[in-house]
This record gives C-alpha cells, sequence and structure tokens, in this order.
C-alpha cells in the first residue's frame, strides 16, 4: 500500500515561489511514475507535471510550462514541485500521485492548499 504526504502549501503573493514535497512509503520509490495534480474551487482536477514513467521524462501543463518544475529524490522517496512566478489562477488543492509501475491503481496524498493572493 502506497501512502503519500503533501508538505509545502499556503499563502504566497502573486509572482511569489513555493516548493511542495510529497513522501512516499509503503513500495519501492523508484519504481513509482509520480505526478502532481490540483483541483480549483468548482473545477475538476487537472494534472499538472508528471514523470512519464520511471525515469526523467516530464510532461506539464501548458498553464505551468516554464514556470512549475517537477523534480524526484529517490533516495529521500520524494517527489518535489517547485513553483515559480505565481499566479492567482494557480490557486488550489494540490495532490500528488503516484502509480507503481505496471499497475493501473493510482494512490493520492490528502493534498496541500495553495493560495496565490496580495
Amino acid at each position: 500500500q502506497v501512502q503519500l504526504v503533501e508538505s509545502g502549501g499556503g499563502l504566497v503573493q502573486p509572482g511569489g515561489s513555493l516548493r511542495l514535497s510529497c513522501a512516499a512509503s509503503g513500495f519501492t520509490f523508484s519504481r513509482l511514475v509520480m505526478s502532481w495534480y490540483r483541483q480549483a474551487p468548482g473545477k475538476e482536477r487537472e494534472l499538472v507535471a508528471r514523470f512519464t514513467s520511471t525515469g526523467g521524462h516530464t510532461n506539464y501543463a501548458d498553464s505551468v510550462k516554464g514556470r512549475f518544475t517537477i523534480s524526484r529524490d529517490n533516495a529521500k522517496n520524494t517527489v518535489y514541485l517547485q513553483m515559480n512566478s505565481l499566479k492567482p489562477e494557480d490557486t488550489a488543492v494540490y495532490y500528488c500521485s503516484a502509480r507503481p509501475i505496471g499497475d493501473i491503481k493510482n494512490y493520492w496524498g490528502q493534498g496541500t492548499q495553495v493560495t496565490v493572493s496580495s
């Protein structure tokens, strides 16, 4: 059973930065395909950034390209989302997701709130 715990959310002014972290346990981290999603009030959950497999290739939503960076540290069982040049429209609950390679099941964290406001 994969367990995920996000941290790093908070209130930030437009143009500011935050780094989200997601610590994973219960599975060999290097065999997890990791992603970040977000859900704004009244909207569906959307993919923000992901690794396409357990390697280094990544995908980003068009709305965050050039501003957000997903990274992982296999030694720390942690995936990160560095968010720069934040905009009010980035306000959402951000969720970490993990899928064991070869599996179809996604595991989810509890989410962390990011609010971008002056």
